[in-house]
């Protein structure tokens, strides 16, 4: 065969685009098993932070097993739906989040903080140029917020990225979502500015789209475990929580 032809072009070309994509679906196949773990062992990191644990990844996991003491799955009546803990990490809050509050599958993790039991709450939203999400432990009261983490896909740093630093994390710690026995969730306003009938936190300055994906967030997420964190409290679960857990939702979408 000629070398220098069409013909031979053409088949060393179709060979060697065969032989390099074989290649990478073996090495795709190989690591996705791994890629899968890191994954993991990244989620099992987050949800230590909304605790004030900063594990290094290569502890995460032992960590995780040390300080998660429970978890499972509600639902808006605050009655759980699963006790598997396999279930329960590895659902899809963006999946979860589109679906209305009266039907989402809610997960709950309990971790013990020196003898004290603390609630892990996920949270997913959007921000301003792509999805936001995080996590919140509230005290074994149902209302008072211990910590909580945030994290995005694509903010801008310096603006919006910024949710993910200590100094706007650390504003949530001892807030409170229920104010006089009524769920308010938190506002997320100017700083200095002040929300009738809520208690807040500064927004960042120049990020204001994602402030304010954050506060919508919080209100969207925390309202669907409304009937639950009333259980914690005491309060009876109602039909009145699942009403308005709706009228929340609705306020959210409008």
């Amino acid at each position: 065969m000629n070398k220098n032809g069409n013909i031979y072009t053409f088949i060393y070309a179709s060979v060697m685009v065969v032989i390099v994509a074989a290649a990478l679906a073996f090495v795709n196949g190989s690591l996705k098993d791994k890629q899968k773990k890191n994954v993991e062992i990244d989620k099992m990191s987050q949800i230590l932070k909304s605790v004030k644990i900063n594990s290094p990844l290569s502890e995460a996991e032992a960590r995780y097993g040390e300080t998660i003491v429970d978890s499972y799955l509600i639902d808006a009546t605050g009655q759980k739906v699963s006790e598997d803990a396999a279930e329960t990490f590895a659902l899809d809050m963006s999946k979860e989040v589109a679906k209305p509050a009266a039907e989402r599958r809610l997960p709950v993790y309990e971790a013990l903080i020196d003898g004290q039991k603390k609630y892990i709450i996920p949270l997913y939203g959007a921000g301003l140029w792509g999805p936001i999400w995080g996590y919140i432990s509230l005290d074994s009261d149902g209302n008072t917020v211990y910590a909580a983490t945030f994290s995005h896909e694509g903010e801008t740093p310096g603006l919006g990225a910024e949710i993910t630093t200590a100094k706007f994390q650390e504003q949530f710690s001892g807030k409170h979502v229920f104010q006089e026995q009524q769920f308010r969730s938190l506002a997320v306003l100017k700083a200095g500015a002040k929300a009738e009938g809520q208690e807040a936190v500064d927004a960042i300055s120049g990020g204001t789209v994602t402030s304010r994906g954050v506060e919508t967030m919080l209100l969207d997420c925390l309202s669907a475990y409304e009937a639950f964190l009333k259980g914690l409290q005491g309060a009876p679960a109602t039909d009145e929580a699942a009403e308005n857990n709706e009228n929340q939702q609705a306020n959210v979408e409008e």
